[in-house]
């Protein structure tokens, strides 16, 4: 390893882990000496990581108020610092450690961040074709038994127990997301929730039970009499191919599946 390469590894073990192996390489001043000046920059630093997850997770942070949104903040990347060259992918454990602090709120807080994560992804998801409800009327009577599906990449599956989604609408809308009204009763199971880009737009919605996992297992690499079969938990036998056809139109007028796999060509 180069000298260069060297020191530049050092001052990254620093702004990461607070490794004083490069302090050594510092030159101190009369108004600062080494740590002091090692701390300034790392400081800087620091406060750079709060203002992305600030932008990431605006919803949260107008909440929670900018002052606990900072302390957050600083104690989640002293417990994460930032691995990856990038600052886009920060905030990846920040739902992950709010969860595990235990405090107050913080199953709306942890699933207000999970969303936003969700939202940011969804948007951020590459852009691939989008199937329609032609291609699905194209199929041959006898490929639907074995047809299977591709989602589209910016699908993103959430479970949600507290009522995040309503307040990063009204954080959206200006308005205050304290008064955001909650459930007078807690819910017994989660509510399944999907996030999905299509052209420009975020979009999001609830599912049902059924829907939920009917989408998981088709994204999972299910047939279409694969997933006829799971529907009847929830659907008699007689009417559940039609159900099925009825979720995929609705998948594919969405925009939430990128293309059909017919037999011949799986």
């Amino acid at each position: 390893m180069s000298a260069l390469r060297e020191r530049q590894a050092q001052l990254r073990a620093y702004l990461l882990d607070r490794d004083g192996d490069i302090e050594r390489h510092i030159v101190g001043t009369a108004n600062a000496d080494a740590h002091t000046r090692l701390d300034i920059y790392a400081d800087g630093y620091a406060l750079r990581l709060i203002e992305c997850l600030q932008k990431d997770f605006p919803a949260l942070a107008t909440l929670i108020g900018d002052d606990a949104f900072a302390a957050l903040a600083r104690a989640y990347i002293a417990q994460y610092p930032s691995r990856h060259f990038s600052v886009r992918y920060v905030g990846a454990q920040l739902a992950e450690f709010i969860r595990a602090r235990g405090d107050a709120q913080a199953t709306l807080h942890a699933e207000l961040a999970a969303f936003e994560w969700a939202l940011m992804n969804a948007f951020d998801a590459p852009d691939t074709p989008i199937a329609d409800v032609a291609d699905m009327a194209a199929v041959a009577p006898t490929d639907w038994p074995a047809l299977r599906f591709v989602c589209s990449p910016s699908l993103q599956r959430l479970d949600l127990r507290s009522h995040a989604p309503a307040v990063w609408k009204a954080v959206d809308r200006g308005e205050d997301a304290t008064s955001v009204a909650v459930p007078a009763t807690p819910p017994t199971s989660p509510t399944p929730w999907i996030v999905w880009r299509r052209d420009l737009r975020v979009y999001f919605r609830s599912l049902t039970p059924a829907e939920a996992w009917a989408l998981d297992a088709v994204c999972a690499d299910a047939d279409f009499a694969e997933l006829c079969e799971g529907l009847c938990e929830w659907h008699a036998p007689d009417a559940v191919a039609l159900q099925a056809a009825g979720l995929l139109k609705q998948w594919l007028t969405d925009g939430l599946i990128e293309r059909l796999i017919l037999p011949e060509s799986a």
